[in-house]
């Protein structure tokens, strides 16, 4: 089985940036789709971006532009660029593994099947 572990979240204010990772062990990802994720206290998780094993990326309406997916497969990573934050940005952003596409993307929790513990990320105003 696959652990994803998620750093590089923290405190930032708003119009800064952050870069999300996300490391995987015991299974190399470069043939899976890799998605980010988010939770907002008392929302549902939701779709934030996600890669294909090629590099196709696919990203939520609220984010393109300025959330940027990318992966290192020589790292077995995968990154999270997040620019021009917003207070709404704040979140708990969790990596996800879909370990049974390499190239369909999809946009449900139910689409990964591995995930990791989540890094925390807040946006002040």
């Amino acid at each position: 089985q696959v652990r994803l572990v998620e750093s590089g979240g923290g405190l930032v204010q708003a119009g800064g940036s952050l870069r999300l990772s996300c490391a995987a062990s015991g299974r190399t990802i470069s043939s899976y789709v890799m998605g980010w994720f988010r939770q907002a206290l008392g929302k549902e998780r939701e779709f934030v971006a996600a890669i294909s094993s090629s590099g196709r990326t696919a990203s939520c309406t609220d984010s393109p532009g300025r959330f940027t997916i990318s992966r290192d497969n020589a790292k077995n990573t995968v990154f999270l660029q997040m620019n021009s934050l917003k207070f709404d940005d704040t979140a708990v952003y969790y990596c996800a593994a879909d370990l049974r596409h390499g190239s369909w993307i999809g946009r449900s929790t139910e689409d990964y099947d591995a995930w990791g513990q989540g890094t925390q990320v807040t946006v002040s105003s």
